[in-house]
């Protein structure tokens, strides 16, 4: 029976978003194109070089000497191998769904335990410093000093996810002989040399390989991007998301938040970027609760992400409802953070950087950094993407050639 509803339900699902993709034609293209236009010019440039560095660096024992020299900071805080300290960074560096990809080609490698990819995978998956410095802070709230209360409130809550979920699964995690956790650089050196002596393939075709998976990931991505950004849309024209705000708003009311951000709340659970753009949009709300709503929105990470998540972890044994709940967990972190910080962060920072102060003290290189490469990505981007969709096809070609 709960199987008969379930293929009802998706069946319901995909008629009404063929319906109403013949009702509102014009909004759902436009929609489209946005989604378009945020993958190739930010997404795919952006995310590119760390996917396939990140398959060289698995490859060749890099990861695996990185696990065995943090393995005595990353077990005890988090309870997961050292290797989650690579995934972690990269994760932070590159965005989501960077984290959940490399979690699922560590556990493939069998480099994780089920439990303890389900832990990392829980709070790896951050949003990258451009997207919060150049696209939230600079291009939707036009003021750069506020990159830093929600970098921080993100990030720092993104941490206290990592610390509560190592007592996920603690029944059916393994006692661990400590007298062989004695860690030296010969014993890291060696691992990476073995790593790379299992690797068969030349490095032609490895680097060929890492390029091919990545793209393919890559524009699975996309694939998720465009629909949800149509989803949105549709929902907001055919009236499910008035609705779905106006349960909502009781709990606004509740919160002291405006009932003017309750609509940017829920297309910010579909899709963060309109979301905090029409965060940032909204009259009647003071900053304070416009911070709150999108630090809520980036850690929750938006269904689309969420989508893309679940697809990366279906290639293994790796369960989504822990990522799932850890969002829910992360951006009640993230939210409360920003409160806390909110005047030592940019309250307090905006006075220091008056006009008063000489120009030196109110110049913030870290932020204008992340701006200024926002900006170029959104330049070059288009073009960057192209040319990495030609390389992939001429490597194809080749193969098929070749065969």
């Amino acid at each position: 029976m709960k199987s008969q509803i379930k293929s009802l339900t998706l069946a319901l699902l995909a008629l009404f978003i063929a319906f109403s993709l013949i009702r509102f034609p014009d909004q759902a293209l436009e929609a489209s194109i946005r989604g378009l236009n945020m993958w190739w010019e930010i997404v795919f440039p952006s995310l590119l070089p760390f996917f396939i560095t990140a398959e060289l660096l698995i490859g060749f024992g890099v990861v695996r000497f990185i696990g065995i020299i943090f393995e005595p900071i990353m077990r005890p805080i988090f309870r997961v191998p050292g290797v989650g300290s690579f995934v972690w960074a990269m994760g932070m560096a590159s965005g989501y769904p960077s984290g959940a990809k490399l979690t699922a080609r560590l556990r493939q490698e069998k480099q994780l335990t089920r439990i303890e990819a389900e832990r990392l995978v829980s709070f790896t998956n951050a949003s990258n410093p451009l997207f919060i410095f150049g696209a939230v802070s600079v291009g939707f709230f036009h003021d750069p000093t506020l990159g830093i209360l929600l970098a921080a409130s993100h990030y720092l809550g993104n941490t206290l996810v990592g610390i509560c979920m190592r007592f996920y699964g603690r029944e059916q995690t393994p006692t661990r002989d400590r007298s062989r956790d004695r860690i030296t650089l010969k014993k890291a050196f060696l691992a990476l040399h073995q790593t790379r002596l299992e690797e068969p393939r030349p490095f032609g075709k490895f680097f060929g390989d890492a390029v091919l998976s990545s793209i393919q990931t890559l524009l699975m991505i996309g694939g998720f991007i465009i629909m949800f950004s149509v989803f949105n849309k549709l929902l907001f024209l055919v009236g499910i998301t008035p609705i779905i705000a106006g349960a909502i708003g009781i709990l606004f009311q509740m919160l002291t938040l405006p009932q003017e951000l309750t609509l940017p709340f829920i297309s910010g659970l579909f899709e963060i970027t309109l979301g905090s753009q029409m965060t940032a949009q909204a009259e009647n709300s003071v900053l304070l609760q416009q911070v709150i709503c999108v630090s809520f929105i980036l850690a929750f990470n938006g269904f689309s992400v969420q989508a893309q998540v679940a697809s990366i972890l279906a290639d293994t044994d790796i369960r989504f409802r822990p990522y799932f709940l850890a969002r829910i967990l992360h951006g009640l972190f993230a939210a409360g953070l920003s409160v806390l910080l909110f005047v030592p962060l940019y309250v307090d920072r905006q006075a220091f950087e008056s006009d008063e102060s000489p120009v030196w003290l109110r110049l913030s290189k870290h932020e204008t950094f992340w701006s200024e490469l926002f900006e170029k990505l959104v330049n070059i981007g288009p073009l960057m993407t192209i040319a990495s969709l030609a390389i992939a096809s001429l490597i194809l070609y080749r193969r098929i050639i070749k065969k």
